[in-house]
């Protein structure tokens, strides 16, 4: 009995392994597959990597933010490899969550698995945003989307697309400070933020720059709209114009700092 108690086990990791295996290699194919510009859901099917990687090179808000590393151990001398990071939680694709503008607001560790796994849209502005750096998305931006692609769904992820990501490699172009040193980005303007939250319940807004308000912003009031509702942004998410414009899913995988503001995300979209 008791041998046939260890082949029992055997085999049950085994078939594990090879359903691992099997899996793996199905999301692996599924990601090359994965179309580079956005398409109708009913035609194609994927799964996206919407985060940035992380280095010392990595656009700050403010320079001197910048994440910095050390290798404190090496295969050679040590048997293996390991790095200290210097971060704050803002940099990268990352997270801000309530209590980084709400007194009392959630910190990181209370946002909720079902607050980040949510239906996500993603609103186009990268023509108008290529003429004019402080565009921003307005209330009329999103009626016109809702009148193309459907009512955006309660409790999503609102995205806005507006081609500031090819200038991530570049930190001074990605800031784009003006000679008085204020910055110019695009961002949600706060009456979208306002509307959006009061009429369609959003979970988050995400921008594919440094920050979900406008860079020329002095108040910060869509971080203050968010934080004050209970929600979380998303801030530095890549490659949002290779994922449908609706029809998608994100899965947010918060880093839960304890106490944190926020903190950095692996961001993946599947459709």
């Amino acid at each position: 009995m008791a041998g046939v108690c260890v082949n029992h086990h055997s085999m049950t990791r085994r078939g594990a392994l090879l359903g691992g295996v099997a899996l793996a290699t199905g999301l692996a194919a599924a990601a090359t597959a994965t179309p580079a510009t956005a398409a109708p859901v009913s035609t194609r099917r994927g799964i996206r990597d919407l985060t940035h990687p992380l280095g010392p090179a990595f656009p700050a808000f403010s320079p001197g933010e910048e994440a910095s590393r050390r290798t404190v151990a090496t295969i050679a001398d040590d048997g293996y490899f390991m790095q200290e990071w210097r971060i704050v939680e803002h940099i990268g694709t990352h997270v801000d969550a309530p209590a980084h503008f709400a007194p009392g607001g959630r910190p990181a560790t209370e946002l909720l698995p079902a607050e980040l796994v949510v239906p996500a849209v993603v609103v186009d502005v990268a023509a108008r945003a290529a003429r004019d750096p402080d565009t921003v998305v307005t209330v009329d931006d999103l009626r016109a989307f809702e009148s193309r692609h459907g009512r955006i769904p309660d409790g999503a992820a609102v995205l806005m697309h507006s081609g500031w990501a090819t200038r991530v490699d570049d930190p001074d172009a990605y800031r784009n400070a003006g000679p008085d040193g204020g910055l110019h980005f695009p961002g949600f303007g706060a009456e979208a933020a306002a509307w959006l939250l009061r009429y369609r319940r959003i979970r988050c807004l995400g921008v594919d720059t440094l920050s979900v308000d406008p860079g020329v912003s002095a108040d910060f009031a869509v971080h203050q709209l968010l934080a004050g509702a209970d929600r979380y942004g998303l801030e530095n998410v890549a490659d949002l114009h290779r994922i449908p414009r609706t029809g998608a899913t994100v899965f947010v995988g918060l880093i839960p700092y304890e106490g944190g503001s926020g903190g950095q995300a692996r961001v993946l979209a599947t459709w």
